[in-house]
């Protein structure tokens, strides 16, 4: 993935990706449980999880509390919290948050998914506005 833009703070391995994924639709876990569920039928050690689980805490992608003798780790976001971050982390990179030129690129993708994906998009931008008049 040479051409692929970089964004140091939103980078996450492979790993990285697939703990978010568990936490969001789990709930909280230990290390242990986190890689009974994706590590050990991927051949992954279990350091590697725990690995993986501090570099997440550290980006302050996840949240820890200690529970007994090991932290129990749990999204510090929404899923759908953390996709308006990227997206406006990647706006904001270009200096364009707020203008078409990301407005385009949002709509042509749910374009590229598909009629159903434009239609959905249209209806949440008309509850929005709905919500914005009350």
């Amino acid at each position: 993935m040479p051409n692929m833009l970089r964004l140091p703070h939103l980078a996450l391995g492979e790993l990285e990706r697939l703990v978010l994924d568990l936490l969001w639709s789990e709930g909280p876990l230990n290390p242990v449980s986190v890689h009974q569920r994706i590590g050990a039928a991927r051949g992954i050690s279990p350091n590697t999880v725990s690995s993986a689980l501090k570099r997440l805490y550290e980006k302050g992608l996840l949240k820890r509390e200690k529970v007994s003798h090991a932290f129990v780790y749990r999204a510090a976001m929404t899923r759908a919290e953390f996709q308006r971050d990227m997206i406006g982390s990647v706006a904001s990179q270009f200096g364009d948050l707020g203008g078409s030129g990301v407005l385009a690129a949002f709509v042509d993708l749910a374009e590229s998914r598909g009629e159903d994906t434009l239609r959905r998009l249209e209806q949440m931008i008309a509850e929005r506005l709905a919500g914005a008049d009350e």
